[in-house]
This record gives structure tokens, C-alpha cells and sequence, in this order.
């Protein structure tokens, strides 16, 4: 257990959405919580340590590890939330959307899991969640997103890649790949991207949360992409 007697979980992306229920969830459930996005704000609970910074900066990166292990003295959940998702035709992508999707996507990822994975090994355990999109296994023409396929799915095959190399050291790494999920208030298009998915809604935020959950109380479970995605990736 850490220095406060919990456990301690570090989440990106974690000042709105699903990050930020994440966030209350985990503290709901005891954990230590250190969260970070560019837009946090602090958090008047002395067990939530908040980090402003864009995870995409190495300097982010490492100031999120040393305030979980400098404050609380382990990390045993590492939940890469933080991600970009910009859909266009691929010829129309910019060389500014390929930089900003891929650095938090992809370096975002990069730097963070290295230093969390390093001090899972000096403990003996750890877990990984990275969150994924389902588009990366399961294409559609209707949405065109070849950058979340290139990141996204990196990130997949990265999850299983890490849950082979580090089982033996009692680190597990699993993913939840998503359907479109309601994060903000209902509007026009959202009966398009419901009929998406096979059962005919938008994904909520809570629906990924227990998902989330549900891995980190699998001791049995690695290497899982779990999907998230009303049947998305079954087929229409």
C-alpha cells in the first residue's frame, strides 16, 4: 500500500468527461488519485493531487510520476485517458492535426507508461488502461479517422505487447476501444453517430467507467481489449 494506505491510481486527461469521472470514482472507491490534463483545476480533497500540463511534454510527464511517487510513494493503476480525435477525409489532414493527434495519442502515452511501468517493477504489481476507439479494428466509411487508427491502434497492439512482456513481473495491461460516447450536451448529430452502433444509442460516460472498474478488479485479466462500443465492432 502506498504512504497514505491506499492505493494509487494516475489518470490523463482527467479534467472533463471521462477522465474527470474517473477521477471521482476511483477516490469514491479509496484510491489516491493524481490527475492531470492542461485544464485541471486543484481539488480540495488531500488525497486528489492534480497536475496542470499537456501530457503530450515529456516535462508533464514526469512532474505526474514524481507527484504520485514523491506524495504517495507507489502508482498501481496507470489509466491513459488523454486523447485527440479529429475525423476527416485523410488527404485533408494537416500537418498541424498530424502533430496534435499524434503527440498526446502517441507521446502522450509514451513517456508517462514508461515512468509508471518502471515503478510498477520496483513494486512487484501494477495496471495499465489505455483507452482505444474501435475504429481501429473496424473501419467505416462514414467516419473517416485514419489518425485514430494510426495512434489508436498502436495503442492496442501496444497494450498487448506490454501485457506479454511484463505478466511475469505482476503487471497486468489491458484497453477499452470505443464507440462514440455522449460527453457533452445532446445535438443534431447524435442520431447519426447512435445508428453507429448496432444497439442504436450513444455510449455513456458511465458505461466506460465500469468498464474501467471491471478490469481493474480482474486479477486474472491482461492483454484484453475490452470493447465499449453498443456492438460496433461485431458488425452491422
Amino acid at each position: 500500500m502506498s504512504l497514505s494506505g491506499k492505493k494509487v491510481v494516475v489518470i490523463t486527461g482527467a479534467s472533463q468527461g471521462i477522465g474527470a469521472a474517473l477521477v471521482k470514482e476511483y477516490a469514491d472507491r479509496g484510491y489516491a488519485v493524481v490527475a492531470t490534463s492542461r485544464g485541471i483545476s486543484p481539488v480540495p480533497a488531500p488525497d486528489v493531487v492534480t497536475v496542470r500540463g499537456d501530457i503530450a511534454d515529456r516535462a508533464t510527464a514526469e512532474r505526474v510520476a514524481a507527484a504520485a511517487i514523491e506524495r504517495f510513494g507507489r502508482i498501481d493503476t496507470l489509466v491513459n485517458n488523454a486523447g485527440i480525435f479529429i475525423a476527416k477525409p485523410f488527404t485533408e489532414y494537416t500537418q498541424d492535426d498530424y502533430e496534435a493527434v499524434t503527440g498526446v495519442n502517441l507521446d502522450g502515452f509514451f513517456r508517462i507508461t514508461q515512468l509508471a511501468v518502471a515503478q510498477m517493477v520496483r513494486q512487484g504489481s501494477g495496471h495499465l488502461v489505455q483507452i482505444g476507439t474501435s475504429l481501429a479494428e473496424h473501419a467505416d466509411a462514414s467516419v473517416t479517422s485514419v489518425l485514430a487508427a494510426l495512434t489508436k491502434g498502436g495503442l492496442q497492439s501496444a497494450t498487448k505487447a506490454l501485457a506479454i512482456e511484463y505478466a511475469a513481473r505482476g503487471i497486468r495491461s489491458n484497453a477499452v476501444a470505443l464507440g462514440v460516447i455522449e460527453t457533452r450536451s445532446p445535438d443534431a448529430y447524435d442520431d447519426a453517430l447512435a445508428r453507429l452502433h448496432p444497439l442504436g444509442r450513444l455510449g455513456e460516460i458511465s458505461d466506460v467507467v465500469d468498464a474501467i472498474l471491471y478490469l481493474e478488479n480482474a486479477p486474472f485479466v491482461t492483454g484484453e481489449i475490452l470493447h465499449v462500443d453498443g456492438g460496433q465492432s461485431a458488425g452491422h
